[in-house]
């Protein structure tokens, strides 16, 4: 937590670098001012629209898109004017663009603030990523038996039900707790995901990380270390995670180094496989558990937060519920608990997807930060240091691209393979495209996406009842599922 002379510090912060906030206002730059805004444009006033975008931002996004496109506009952030792409070419051209002019890399050191808060030893590695694309990926037929057990383990964990009783439990908290040791069996194995502090250390790492991040960026370059150093608790998270994982670590180096790469019985998890393609200082305790914590904090609350809003749907829309349930026997009898029998589910995967469509954790996707002047195929060029976005929000309801597209149609893409038996990957809630930006789109679409929505769909097994989701809450651009209880019980057969 957080404590009150931190909240005084971190105000004080804001009130100081306002003054360069000011000044950049008054920096204008003709290319910028090229672009259609939303919300006041004046020095002074573009802050109200800026704090309006904290706490209401789907209509501005919706608003801005539906006047340009296909074009771009821009709004006003407390940093900076962020621009925004409406049109799927304009999409494209952000998808296409190299690194060094559009770069995912530079926003996301500017946001979490990696120097301070996840702290990794080489900061411009990111090795992690292809571990999480080849290996997480290519295993998840043969982990799925690991983590359909886990599931089970952990539910029944969670969720003490006895006989025909019901038993309330809050569902986001709930579902964090079993995504946690669901990932983390296939991430260290059995023994640590199973351990309930080491379940806590992660949890709690993701949220720190965005809290810090978010202080931090509130001072200029200088004194962020000094603040880092001050208000950060996340090095000492980071030491218990050595902790935790060190018994292991030294045991498997110490079997690499007189086994070589391959011995009876080695571990088939993310632990070894971060450690067989580590390289010098990463090859290390302390590199191979930022990395563990660089994935919890990726994975974790995202893919709780999916489910979260997938049980929320199931409560407002409990006729959903029969149709799920019998489009899981199918295929559990066709192929079994499995990841074939994952893949056959095309009603829960329709309606995953009709979730992340409505309900997507962040209504901004595909940031940029601009290296260099970027000219677009419609020919508006942005100057460096421009900070670019696809409004997701505004694109996911889109009536070209959905029909009816407020209305929530659990099996909206079922329907759509069912026509278009041939374009299977469009329909999918995996599926990374133009119109579907939940996990980003291109060489940088989410790596974890094949693994996270096969555990989510596996987890929507499980039946849940109840009447009305409780409000999302909104701050900027996320949305973060509301707290509710829900009543569960065996089912009954």
């Amino acid at each position: 937590m957080i404590d009150e002379s931190t909240v005084r510090l971190s105000f004080l912060a804001a009130l100081v670098f306002i003054v360069s906030l000011f000044a950049h206002w008054y920096r204008k730059d003709p290319l910028l001012e090229a672009i259609p805004s939303v919300g006041f444009s004046d020095p002074i006033l573009s802050y109200f629209s800026a704090l309006r975008f904290m706490f209401d931002a789907l209509p501005i996004l919706k608003h801005g898109y539906e006047k340009t496109r296909p074009g771009l506009f821009k709004i006003p952030t407390f940093r900076r004017w962020m621009v925004l792409v409406s049109g799927p070419e304009l999409v494209e051209d952000v998808r296409k663009a190299s690194d060094d002019v559009l770069s995912l890399y530079a926003w996301a050191i500017e946001s979490v603030q990696f120097e301070y808060t996840l702290d990794l030893l080489e900061i411009d590695n990111d090795y992690h990523t292809d571990v999480i694309r080849s290996k997480l990926t290519r295993n998840i037929a043969v982990t799925f038996d690991k983590v359909h057990g886990e599931i089970i383990r952990s539910f029944d964990s969670s969720i003490p039900v006895h006989g025909d009783d019901w038993v309330k439990v809050p569902i986001l908290e709930t579902m964090q707790r079993v995504v946690c040791a669901t990932s983390n069996r296939v991430f260290v194995g059995p023994s640590l995901c199973r351990n309930q502090d080491y379940l806590t250390l992660n949890l709690n790492f993701a949220v720190n990380v965005i809290k810090f991040a978010t202080i931090i960026g509130m001072f200029p370059k200088p004194l962020k270390p000094v603040v880092a150093r001050v208000l950060s608790n996340l090095p000492s998270q980071i030491r218990q995670e050595m902790e935790f994982i060190r018994p292991m670590v030294e045991e498997r180096f110490a079997r690499m180094e007189e086994f070589g790469e391959d011995w009876d019985d080695k571990p088939n998890d993310l632990l070894m496989w971060l450690m067989s393609e580590a390289n010098g200082v990463e090859r290390s305790l302390a590199g191979v558990a930022r990395r563990l914590l660089v994935v919890n904090f990726a994975a974790i609350h995202t893919t709780s937060i999916t489910l979260t809003n997938a049980l929320y749907r199931l409560l407002s829309n409990p006729e959903y519920v029969e149709p799920l349930r019998h489009d899981v026997e199918s295929a559990v009898a066709e192929e079994g608990w499995s990841k074939a029998g994952m893949d056959r589910m095309h009603k829960v995967d329709s309606f995953l997807r009709e979730t992340q469509r409505l309900d997507s954790l962040d209504y901004l996707s595909l940031f940029r930060l601009a290296l260099r002047p970027f000219t677009f195929s419609n020919g508006v060029t942005i100057p460096a240091g421009t900070l670019i976005a696809a409004p997701t929000g505004a694109i996911h309801r889109d009536g070209e691209n959905f029909p009816n597209p407020e209305e929530f149609d659990g099996f909206r893409f079922a329907k759509l393979h069912e026509r278009d038996g041939n374009d299977v990957a469009r329909c999918q809630a995996l599926s990374a495209s133009p119109d579907n930006l939940t996990f980003g789109y291109g060489r940088h679409a989410c790596p974890g996406r094949f693994f996270a929505v096969n555990e989510v769909k596996a987890l929507l097994a499980h039946v849940i009842d109840g009447k009305q989701a409780p409000r999302s809450l909104l701050i900027g651009s996320l949305r973060v599922p509301g707290k509710a209880n829900a009543m569960f019980r065996k089912r009954q057969r």
